[in-house]
């Protein structure tokens, strides 16, 4: 499934593509093409992906940030607006209102998942007397969130939702596939993602005119299609119209090369993760001082987070992580809470308890490798190194 799965010195990384020979031909044949940016194979897969969901409207671009952005430019997002979302995320979620002057209104994640509580969604738009134009929800580590709850508080707030659905495709919520619930999905193709085109993303829409806007800022607010006019396919092929200040967003056909090929896959990716996953929690939940993550069937396993229970061990969750790093796992902590960043802390004069469950939650999380190319012996290495090393810190009380 992927080339060079096995390190030299036998470290595991956190996180590895699973790029094949398929992606390497498809590369090479729009390399043959003439033709490198923007073009045929971009719009393929605009449409396969659109097809998968389903959605009526998908535009590649060339981030999830890029796609969050143009989503919320549609909107209408601007100067002292306000955008609700969880501090438990990526700082891509929420710089993306900054870009546009706005503000992030954060509220707490569940108490026993790392998604956004929909009860203080509801409590902090019923008790704001602030702007408030959207939702953001984020989908971490491919777990869906509350998307029939999120949706019907929003509907009664009169008030856009944007899904951050970075770490989930293809990935079942409530209310239907990640991505499609909201009023747009914005998706990440990013090289750990569970697929990838290496840097890129998609967004999705049910509503035409919103693709419609959404399109054209896309590529410097211009109203025609650069690649047909390249062709020479319509009338004065070399004139158009700047319409907006658009953005330079748009996805290369290079790109959107390993993307098809990845797409085509996507269901069998899933599959590998999926099982990693169940090994995971078969052999993890026997141990009395970690918290499994949250497990559903629509999870897209993009992300394991164990959690430590700290007072069943002598080390930190530092001290546990740097160990099992030195005994050759990669592995990761997803997320610093975007409160205890010195940006928004300064800004907005955030403290470490504002929001107790990302607090709690961060203090203790560790991510652990769960990508389809890892060996099976790979997977039993790391079960192998968490299991020992809990030994190895157990409290003698605990």
């Amino acid at each position: 499934m992927s080339r060079n799965t096995n390190d030299k010195d036998g470290f595991i990384p956190f996180a590895r593509p699973s790029i094949g020979v398929e992606e390497e031909k498809a590369v090479l044949e729009v390399l043959r093409s003439g033709w490198l940016t923007t073009g045929p194979v971009a719009k393929q897969l605009e449409l396969e992906f659109s097809q998968l969901l389903p959605t009526p409207h998908a535009l590649a671009v060339n981030s999830g940030t890029s796609a969050l952005h143009l989503a919320l430019s549609v909107l209408g997002v601007g100067t002292d607006d306000w955008v609700i979302s969880t501090p438990y995320t990526f700082t891509a979620t929420v710089e993306i209102a900054r870009y546009l002057g706005a503000h992030p209104l954060f509220v707490d994640i569940e108490e026993n998942s790392f998604n956004i509580d929909p009860v203080e969604v509801e409590k902090a738009l019923n008790g704001s007397d602030k702007r408030i134009k959207c939702i953001i929800p984020v989908h971490v580590g491919g777990y869906p969130c509350d998307m029939k709850m999120l949706s019907e508080i929003a509907a009664h707030a009169d008030i856009a939702v944007v899904e951050d659905a970075a770490h989930a495709f293809p990935c079942e919520t409530n209310a239907g596939p990640a991505g499609t619930v909201g009023d747009f999905g914005a998706f990440s193709f990013y090289a750990t993602k569970t697929i990838t085109t290496g840097e890129g993303g998609m967004l999705v829409t049910s509503s035409k005119e919103y693709a419609s806007r959404a399109e054209m800022l896309r590529l410097h607010g211009i109203d025609r299609d650069v690649w047909k006019r390249y062709r020479g396919d319509e009338p004065a092929s070399w004139e158009y119209d700047v319409v907006a200040p658009g953005y330079k967003y748009n996805l290369a056909d290079l790109n959107a090369a390993v993307g098809l090929c990845q797409l085509r896959k996507a269901e069998k990716l899933k599959e590998r993760r999926a099982s990693i996953a169940k090994r995971y929690i078969e052999a993890f939940s026997q141990l009395d001082f970690i918290d499994l993550p949250p497990d559903g069937a629509g999870h897209a396993w993009h992300l394991f987070t164990i959690c430590l229970k700290s007072d069943r061990l002598t080390a930190d969750r530092d001290e546990f992580l740097k160990a099992i790093i030195g005994r050759g796992v990669g592995a990761s902590v997803h997320y610093k809470p975007l409160h205890l960043m010195s940006y928004y802390r300064k800004t907005y004069g955030f403290k470490s308890e504002d929001f107790p469950h990302a607090f709690r939650r961060y203090g203790t999380a560790i991510s652990l490798p769960i990508y389809p190319s890892m060996t099976d012996d790979q997977v039993e290495k790391t079960i192998t190194e968490i299991v020992s090393l809990g030994k190895r810190f157990r409290r003698k009380n605990g």
